[in-house]
């Protein structure tokens, strides 16, 4: 009987969620929608010596604004729970002992002095089947001894006792099989008797198994542990329960090689985080995508698009398409550069697609900033109509806008030297008489109008259209001008007209 597609994706609280570890959940969830299976959040905080304040709910904050849900996790709950690792120290001790019992695992005493003086008489150290019998564990020592000194106290850690000489084999959805012998491998850490707490490796391979887990996805820089958690499925005799690997390839750098970095963003001027994150030690502040102004299914499509293509020339997607379309046979096996230039074209496409009431009210917080406080919410909703396709990021929408809120109070120089002359005041009063006139603004009807005058009056039509804007708008720039005035009250750009008219002196 084939199992239910059962996914989980854990991060571990140390910081905020890198947008590497933010694609791993994205494939995550693709993936068990794609199959009708379950995702699972669980949090990894075994490693108490790294755990930031703060990190977990920044975690659930970031993949709620991007749009990853859960069927299960610490929010959700669930039959399988608790499902964060530091709540389950009894379930792993029993299998820790299992191990123990059955002279899969190992008890070493060896300290931090003792292990680095090994690692400096010993070239390419590493704790395995030829060293461990040099070392101070449960393997060398008299029984005796080791109960003595755990009845002691004495801190100790548990290790895996991998076997020499044996071919490992993984069966990875994306790189096929890969073989490694076991002579590479360290007998590593599994429990520390300093927390009570499970490492990683340990804590994983039990909860994917008690969980049901079907399908580990995860980045490539868990490839190297594979094998180990191969060998710790055997030694539970878990082998037929044994999850999928899928391994994704790397983000890397756009610029250069190497593995794409917190460093890379901040001196290209990206974020690498879905949140602006303040270091509660440093208080260092890192900018976030949805503080820069990305909306979240930009996100989705331009991060699925990282390793993975959908077999035809599809690029904008929603997450619905992304769904239907996804299969891991289409996923790269090599790194993928992280060009955040596209992550900006996504966005500025997925903001000239969405709707204006929905941009109005993110709009809102940018408004206050700028200390427009009473914008009435329909016009805000027709200069979002108008300007949003000019727009990379959502601040973009003031620089094109802020003429629509505010009248200027200082015009541009080099388009007041070229467009503003002797006659040109003279002009705009006619102007102002012409618009004066006009009882329907609309955009088709106050061009024809305006047009005409110009026409009649033997004026060049780009001097005065230009003078015109550069009264309203501060500058020579923004949307078709009767498309400005006709959402803009006749009365305001009568009355920016007159005060251009006082306040520029052209040299």
């Amino acid at each position: 009987m084939e199992r239910k597609v059962r996914v989980r994706f854990a991060p571990s609280p140390t910081g905020p969620l890198h947008i590497g570890g933010v694609r791993t959940a994205l494939y995550n969830y693709i993936f068990a929608k794609k199959n009708g299976g379950d995702m699972i959040l669980r949090i990894e905080d075994t490693d108490s010596k790294r755990y930031v304040p703060g990190a977990e709910e920044y975690i659930i904050d970031a993949l709620n604004w991007i749009g990853i849900s859960f069927d299960e996790g610490i929010v959700e709950g669930g039959k399988y729970g608790p499902y964060r690792q530091s709540e389950r120290k009894k379930i792993y001790k029993e299998y820790v002992d299992q191990l123990l019992v059955n002279d899969k695992a190992y008890i070493a005493f060896d300290t931090p002095e003792e292990l680095e003086k090994a690692r400096q008489e010993v070239p390419n150290f590493q704790y395995d089947s030829k060293t461990r019998s040099q070392m101070r564990n449960s393997l060398t020592m008299p029984k005796e001894e080791v109960e003595r000194l755990i009845r002691e106290g004495e801190q100790y850690v548990v290790r895996f006792k991998v076997e020499p000489d044996r071919d490992v084999e993984v069966n990875d959805l994306i790189r096929g099989k890969v073989t490694i012998n076991s002579n590479i491998l360290d007998d590593k850490v599994l429990y520390k008797s300093a927390d009570h707490l499970p490492t990683y490796h340990l804590a994983n391979i039990v909860d994917d198994h008690l969980m049901e887990i079907t399908h580990v996805i995860r980045g490539e820089e868990w490839l190297p542990s594979a094998p180990l958690h191969v060998l710790l499925y055997e030694a539970f005799g878990w082998q037929d329960t044994m999850p999928q690997f899928v391994h994704l390839p790397l983000l890397l750098k756009p610029v250069g090689n190497g593995k794409l970095s917190k460093r890379d963003g901040d001196k290209l001027g990206f974020p690498v985080f879905l949140l602006e994150w303040k270091d509660p030690t440093s208080g260092e502040i890192s900018s976030g995508y949805r503080e820069k102004g990305y909306l979240p299914e930009a996100v989705v499509n331009f991060l699925a698009l990282l390793g993975w293509n959908p077999g035809d020339d599809s690029e904008m997607m929603s997450i619905e398409e992304i769904i239907d379309k996804f299969s891991f046979e289409h996923c790269s096996k090599s790194g993928a550069k992280f060009d955040y230039k596209k992550g900006i074209w996504f966005n500025h496409e997925y903001i000239g697609k969405a709707d204006n009431v929905r941009l109005a009210l993110l709009f809102h917080s940018i408004l206050l900033e700028h200390g427009v406080t009473d914008a009435d919410p329909v016009y805000v909703e027709k200069v979002i109509g108008l300007v949003k396709g000019r727009a990379d990021l959502l601040p973009d929408l003031w620089t094109q806008a802020d003429f629509f809120f505010k009248a200027p109070e200082t015009y541009a120089e080099k388009d007041v030297k070229k467009r503003w002359s002797e006659d040109t005041p003279r002009i705009m009063e006619e102007l102002i008489g012409v618009l004066e006139g006009i009882d329907d603004m609309t955009s088709a009807n106050a061009e024809k109008i305006v047009i005409d005058w110009i026409t009649e009056k033997g004026y060049h039509l780009g001097n005065v259209m230009n003078a015109f804007r550069l009264a309203v708008v501060g500058a020579c720039r923004g949307p078709h001008m009767f498309d400005i005035t006709e959402l803009m009250p006749k009365e305001e750009v009568i009355t920016r007209i007159r005060r251009a008219i006082e306040k520029i002196k052209p040299e």
